[in-house]
Order: structure tokens, then C-alpha cells, then sequence
């Protein structure tokens, strides 16, 4: 009795279709990404729906990152206790009739620092505040 062995071809995979695809969705993700850079921290802002409030004169800008790192004015002061803080706020403060604090904390800031930055205001009786975010529409982009 004779038993015949069938040999299957081996397959074969061809790499070139995969790597056309991979360098199409590249160069796609190359053209749609902006980059575009606001503040000096990188930071995510929360989403909200309400109106640009108009711009005012008597600001004093406070960004928060989401790891701890803070800046007044766009001055980056890196990783800073309250009474730092507080002594960022009052020179920044100075000269200033009634100004008002505009909080820039990013989407994951852990909440304990944009409390800090509410009790530096309070020592400095800075009372008018408001916060940044981002419209629904410009944060699915």
C-alpha cells in the first residue's frame, strides 16, 4: 500500500499593502495634527458650554498642570508651595485696581491645586476669578 503526502503550499504575506496603509494613515495623522502652543504648560482644558467672556484689561493669568507645575503672568514657576504662590499673586497683583484671576488648569490638574491657587487669591483679597475651558466642539478636534 502506497500513502500519498500532500504538501501544502507555505503561505506567503506580503509586507507591501500593509506598509502602503501604515504610511497613508501617517502621513493623514501628519496633515491633520496642529501644533499649536497657547500657554508655556501643556496643558487639556475642561469642556464647558458658555460664551468667550470678553477680554478685560486687569487680568492675572494662573496655569496649572496636570502635574503640579504653575505659572502667573506666563512666567513659569515650576512646582511651588501656597506662600510661593501667594507671593507670585501679590506681585502680579500690585498696581492693579480690582483685577481679576483667570484660572488655566489642565482637564486631569488634581483638584487640590486649583484649590491652592484659590486660597493664594483669598490671602492676596483677589475675589473676582474666573476659569478657562473649552468649548464641546474645539475638544472632539
Amino acid at each position: 500500500m502506497k500513502f500519498q503526502r500532500h504538501s501544502t503550499p507555505e503561505p506567503e504575506i506580503n509586507l507591501i499593502p500593509f506598509i502602503d496603509v501604515l504610511l497613508v494613515v501617517l502621513i493623514f495623522l501628519m496633515l491633520t495634527t496642529t501644533y499649536s502652543k497657547f500657554t508655556e504648560l501643556q496643558i487639556n482644558l475642561p469642556v464647558a458650554d458658555a460664551q468667550n467672556p470678553p477680554l478685560r484689561a486687569k487680568e492675572i493669568w494662573v496655569s496649572l498642570s496636570a502635574q503640579g507645575q504653575v505659572s502667573v503672568q506666563r512666567n513659569a514657576l515650576g512646582r511651588v508651595d501656597a506662600s510661593t504662590l501667594a507671593n507670585a499673586l501679590g506681585q502680579a497683583a500690585q498696581g492693579l485696581d480690582d483685577p481679576v484671576l483667570v484660572i488655566s488648569a489642565d482637564a486631569r490638574t488634581p483638584h487640590q491645586y486649583v484649590v491652592n491657587v484659590m486660597e493664594a487669591a483669598r490671602q492676596n483679597n483677589l475675589g473676582r476669578m474666573t476659569f478657562v475651558t473649552q468649548t464641546g466642539a474645539s475638544a472632539r478636534k
